[in-house]
């Protein structure tokens, strides 16, 4: 059989195959590297998981899932992964919405989303008992993904939420109510994500009373786990007291650099204290994911080929995966 004729047939036999099946025979023909060299394993993890991500939809959650996403300690890479994580969920065909309640406003920057002062935000939500509905805003860039901004007027909130009744709730209510509203309207939400400012303060308390789930990025580095055991009591006591169905459901490891033995050594500590939580993804360090706020965008959209973005997409089909899986273990 001459080479065209084999190329037809291979065609047709292929053209037969469920995309799956495409898939996977395109992983299996790719040539197999070692941790040798250390270029090239990564480029071929890459493509692998660019054959494996590329296109794919993601199965809805049976409700709307509210995560805050949390750590006092600072550049652990939080916003990062609130904008990224939202943002491939959206690509992958899912209704979310990012609520930055973070008065740096970082979350909204990299979604490109307006919040300069006197903008519609947050803040009004918080103190002044806005609709959230009123301040939302969809992503210029990603269909489906919606933020509610923080302005710098948000950082007096702290201050002016002590006096006001039943303060540690507002977000939650707030947010219940949209929530509810985009159901009645069709439109069911299936994400909602709460960035937090690094602090354990009366915003974050809000965003805690708000959400069912806490995500948490851990970076792998020396000073990883300090903090967290306090992040960990200060959940607990939301849920005594103010949230029962709060719990940690989520840790991602970020920065990861598998070239040092300290990264290596903290993402093996994590996963021993915490097997179910931990993601299998973990997060590398790249010039690419924090080039793309300064775009106005995020990784997602800024170099969607990229290790991070890949990273971020694999990270984004786990959590979407854990949702179905609880689903099946409920139902069973």
């Amino acid at each position: 059989m001459d080479q065209d004729a084999t190329w037809s047939v291979s065609r047709g036999t292929t053209a037969a195959l469920s995309d799956d099946e495409r898939r996977a025979l395109l992983i299996e023909s790719l040539p197999e590297v070692d941790d040798s060299t250390p270029l090239a394993a990564q480029l071929a993890a890459d493509a692998r998981r660019r054959i494996d991500l590329s296109g794919r939809r993601f199965e809805r959650p049976p409700s709307t899932r509210v995560i805050t996403v949390a750590n006092q300690k600072g550049g652990v890479g939080k916003t990062t992964t609130t904008v990224n994580i939202a943002a491939a969920l959206a690509q992958a065909g899912l209704n979310v919405l990012v609520v930055d309640n973070d008065p740096q406003g970082n979350a909204s920057t990299a979604l490109g989303i307006e919040h300069r002062a006197g903008t519609p935000s947050v803040y009004e939500v918080l103190v002044e008992g806005e609709d959230l509905a009123a301040v939302v805003q969809p992503s210029p860039d990603i269909a489906r993904l919606e933020c509610a901004p923080a302005t710098i007027d948000l950082s007096g909130a702290e201050i002016e939420l002590v006096s006001l009744v039943a303060r540690e709730g507002r977000l939650g209510n707030a947010i219940s109510a949209y929530v509810e509203q985009r159901a009645q309207e069709g439109n069911r939400l299936d994400y909602v994500f709460i960035d937090c400012p690094p602090s354990l303060g009366l915003l974050t308390v809000n965003a805690f009373v708000a959400a069912r789930e806490v995500l948490i990025p851990i970076q792998c580095e020396y000073y990883a786990l300090e903090g967290l055991s306090q992040l960990l009591k200060n959940v607990q006591l939301i849920k005594n007291h103010l949230n029962r169905d709060l719990h940690v459901s989520t840790i991602l490891l970020t920065m990861y650099d598998a070239r040092t033995n300290l990264a290596q050594q903290v993402a093996a500590e994590v996963r021993e204290h915490f097997p179910v939580q931990t993601l299998r993804t973990t997060v590398p360090r790249s010039v690419r994911i924090s080039e793309a706020p300064s775009h106005a965008q995020t990784v997602m959209t800024y170099d969607p080929g990229s290790t991070g973005a890949l990273a971020y997409l694999a990270a984004a089909r786990e959590i979407a995966q854990r949702a179905m899986t609880q689903q099946n273990t409920q139902e069973h």
